[in-house]
């Protein structure tokens, strides 16, 4: 059972972090790049794939702390500090997604499809990419931290 399970949640990282963490540091480039062109210029569309690709997979990323958690708890480590830091690190990381990430691509989205105050708008979607990018980039390294961890998986019996 905790082979499957193991293989389960790798399988689940694998098809649902990757693309979160691509496309949510696709974004601010993609989105910048339509904000200077303005309405008349493209990349609406690029952008809108991009933050429903990011809200998909955040959605589908979370079977990846559930099966992980399940695993731990059939393989008995639940007590790990690598257990215990990991979940703490994917909590951390899901709040970065939808307290900072999430929020200021809708924001972008918004601008790009006219809602709101129009040149203003844009402007503020445009100044809060920084933060973006900012946000994006540490969601990418939590994730990289908890891949680490559960490679190496300090102070485990496997010694590995």
């Amino acid at each position: 059972m905790a082979k499957f399970l193991l293989s389960l949640h790798l399988l689940a990282a694998i098809v649902a972090i990757g693309p979160v963490t691509v496309a949510a540091s696709m974004f601010p480039r993609t989105a910048r790049e339509a904000l200077a062109a303005g309405a008349d210029g493209g990349g609406a569309g690029s952008v809108r794939v991009l933050h429903r690709i990011t809200q998909v997979y955040a959605a589908i990323g979370i079977a990846v702390p559930v099966l992980g958690i399940g695993t731990a708890q059939v393989m008995g480590l639940m007590g790990s500090a690598w257990i215990i830091a990991s979940i703490v690190l994917t909590v951390l990381a899901a709040l970065v997604l939808l307290v900072l990430v999430l929020p200021r691509q809708e924001a972008v989205v918004s601008a790009l499809a006219g809602e709101g105050a129009g040149e203003g708008d844009r402007a503020g979607a445009l100044a809060g990419l920084k933060l973006l990018t900012m946000g994006t980039g540490v969601f990418s390294l939590l994730w990289a931290v908890v891949t680490v961890l559960m490679v190496v998986r300090p102070g485990s019996s496997t010694h590995a």
